[in-house]
């Protein structure tokens, strides 16, 4: 051993046993991150955010600890589809572990989840909150539970839905129920579009919808992938008797799971999926035997109107993307902080700093693209010009990059760790498999990133983007111009690479403004980091740059 070698172990100490395995259990979530406060600060009104601080930091608390541990006894236990009663009665029922059902109402009932975008009174606060409060929130939530929250924004989404485009009676007749806290007056949300020909070509629905002389319709079909099938409440994308052919053909119901009457509706659940991840929430084949439905809206609009549930649960699908990112961000930084090897902590080791580094730049990026989202989604609901356009394009934008993203953020994390990190002790093997549902529910990637082209078309919404950036970074205009000019045009090999570009060169101007708001270094470096590694060309053969320590 050389005299060198002999000053380095004399220097570390290195745990043993069980204290050489970094355990976050516990971790305040909203402690371990510095940044989410003082983003937030810059979204939401200051009454508001103090008002909700203590939620938050409880919330980042249970996410570290009895939350997480509920997600993960949900998650080993799924739900369970029973046909029959003991009796023998043809009553259909969805069992779900008592973890899944107290995490519902944690989400539904004690945050409130679903209805705080709706009405006052949530948490103890007298108006309905903005977006952005909600997705602060959800952004927490999701750390330790993906699954349930796509029922919660469905839910949401459904009430939004059916408030912009339903007939008053049934606004009337179903919308306290959908954004009620109490568990047992509660009616879930879902969506029931998939169907097993069509796919994202909702084109090709085959599902028809008879009048059955009433004002109601009769549905008659299978539908293929139904999250949440057992919810009170369903938006279902049906073709009425001798529509046209094609989207102008289609049309948007109501599905009420147990009629007026109190009986049944005639559709069943023909079984459960067996899924990767997202494991605690049900997903199910449905089939309609002439279930009774109401029409929303116009006859023949079908999918421009679901188009407003879709891009809402599109929204919350990229929020929970960021939310999932960060989680893998904490437990990767909790480890490398925390882990000795090699004469060093993980942290301290050049290359882990750069896995490190680009983990929290993807990471970021998301944070600050759902706040500018739900900023967006505010104003356009307050009729404010040139919102909805934005919001049309930010909201694909995030959908198809951070679920993308996600999925590389949480194996890195898993990396991070090591073999605990391949074993479902640890959080990091249920962020992995929750992490790939984003890039294919409502809407794959390839789907999703020709939406960015289309909102441009329709809304004019890359104008409109450039001149909102304008103001927080002129000096990217020029990036901006180039992926502008690419996405128009308008070849179809270019859709993706386009919008990554737009999405890249937006978050960096985003975060360039917030560094400044805030006058946060690292926040600025993380921006160039975004130019240097995403957007400019370099040299794969040059020295890499070191990554800021700031950031750590």
């Amino acid at each position: 051993m050389s005299p060198g070698e002999d000053m380095m172990l004399d220097r570390l100490v290195v745990p043993t046993g069980a204290a050489a395995v970094p355990d976050s259990q516990g971790l305040n979530l909203l402690g371990a991150d510095r940044c989410l406060m003082p983003l937030a600060s810059l979204y939401l009104p200051p009454p508001l955010l103090q008002h909700l601080a203590p939620h938050l930091d409880r919330l980042g608390s249970l996410g570290g600890g009895a939350l997480d541990a509920l997600a993960a006894e949900a998650d080993r236990n799924p739900p369970v589809l029973h046909h029959r009663t003991r009796t023998g009665e043809d009553r259909q029922h969805i069992a779900k572990h008592p973890s899944y059902r107290e995490m519902e109402r944690l989400a539904f009932s004690e945050y409130g989840l679903a209805a705080l975008s709706h009405r006052g009174g949530v948490l103890g606060w007298a108006d309905k909150m903005p977006p952005a409060a909600k997705y602060l929130i959800t952004y927490l939530f999701v750390q330790a539970e993906f699954g349930l929250l796509c029922p919660v924004s469905m839910t949401d989404s459904l009430a939004r839905t059916l408030r912009r485009f339903g007939d008053p009676a049934l606004v009337a007749r179903y919308l306290p129920a959908l954004t009620s806290q109490d568990m047992d007056v509660l009616h879930q949300g879902a969506m029931f579009m998939t169907e097993q020909g069509a796919g994202s070509d909702i084109a090709a629905t085959t599902v028809t919808a008879s009048p059955d002389g009433t004002g109601a319709w009769r549905l008659s079909g299978d539908k293929w992938f139904c999250s949440n099938p057992d919810a009170g409440l369903a938006m279902v994308l049906a073709r009425p008797d001798g529509a046209a052919p094609g989207i102008k053909g289609v049309s948007l119901f109501l599905l009420p799971r147990t009629l007026p009457d109190g009986s049944a509706n005639a559709y069943r659940i023909v079984r459960l999926k067996d899924k990767l991840g997202t494991r605690s929430m049900a997903s199910g084949e449905i089939r309609l035997e002439g279930a009774t439905a109401y029409l929303v809206g116009e006859l023949g609009a079908g999918m421009r109107q679901m188009a407003d549930m879709v891009n809402n649960s599109r929204l919350s699908n990229g929020v929970r993307a960021a939310g999932l990112m960060r989680r893998a961000v904490t437990e990767a930084l909790f480890v490398a902080r925390n882990r000795q090897a090699f004469g060093n902590r993980l942290i301290d080791m050049p290359l882990m700093r750069r896995q490190l580094a680009k983990m929290i730049m993807r990471a970021e990026q998301a944070r600050s693209m759902m706040f500018q989202a739900a900023d967006a989604l505010r104003r356009a609901d307050a009729g404010e010009d040139g919102a909805y356009a934005l919001l049309r394009v930010l909201t694909p934008l995030l959908k198809f990059r951070a679920c993308r993203d996600a999925r590389q953020v949480t194996a890195d994390a898993m990396e991070v760790r090591g073999g605990c990190g391949y074993i479902e002790d640890f959080p990091d093997a249920k962020l992995l498999r929750d992490a790939h549902l984003g890039s294919i529910w409502e809407g794959t990637s390839n789907i999703v990133a020709q939406d960015v082209r289309r909102a441009d078309a329709r809304e004019s919404s890359l104008d409109i983007l450039r001149a909102h950036l304008a103001p927080m970074d002129p000096t990217i205009l020029p990036l901006l111009d180039r992926a502008i000019a690419l996405s128009r045009a308008g070849d179809p090999s270019s859709v993706r690479q386009s919008g990554s570009a737009i999405y890249h060169i937006t978050s960096a101007a985003v975060m360039r403004w917030e560094a400044k708001q805030l006058g946060d270094p690292s926040r600025a470096a993380l921006a160039e980091m975004v130019l240097t590694h995403r957007v400019q060309p370099r040299d794969p053969l040059a020295p890499a740059p070191e990554p800021p320590s700031e950031i750590f």
